[in-house]
């Protein structure tokens, strides 16, 4: 568990250390330009890359939590009936044991 722990943390430094090189090798300024707005920003370049892939992993992230929606919708719906069931279970355990008196129901999880 540790050397996994050890790994991911040299593999996201390693990136980091890419990423922070990224920045400081592009620092040239470009323009973006938004077409039918007539907008224009000036920008490093380093920063309209990383900005653009920053904005595309945020859209994706947002698109699977949606996605994911309808089976955490569904898991909730399962917990609550699953509970039901236990506690249905457990009354039905606690009855029997007082109709026959003696006997004790060995309840395992």
């Amino acid at each position: 568990m540790i050397l996994f722990r050890l790994i991911g943390s040299l593999l996201t430094a390693a990136l980091l250390l890419l990423l922070v090189l990224f920045a400081i090798s592009n620092t040239a300024p470009v323009s973006l330009l938004l077409w039918p707005l007539d907008l224009a920003w000036e920008v490093p370049l380093a920063g309209a890359v990383l900005g653009g892939a920053a904005i595309g992993f945020v859209l994706g992230a947002l698109i699977a939590w949606g996605g994911a929606l309808h089976y955490r919708r569904r898991a909730r719906k399962m917990q609550r009936a699953a509970q039901l069931l236990e506690a249905e279970l457990a009354d039905i355990r606690g009855k029997h044991a007082e109709t026959v008196p003696g006997t004790a129901l060995a309840v395992s999880r």
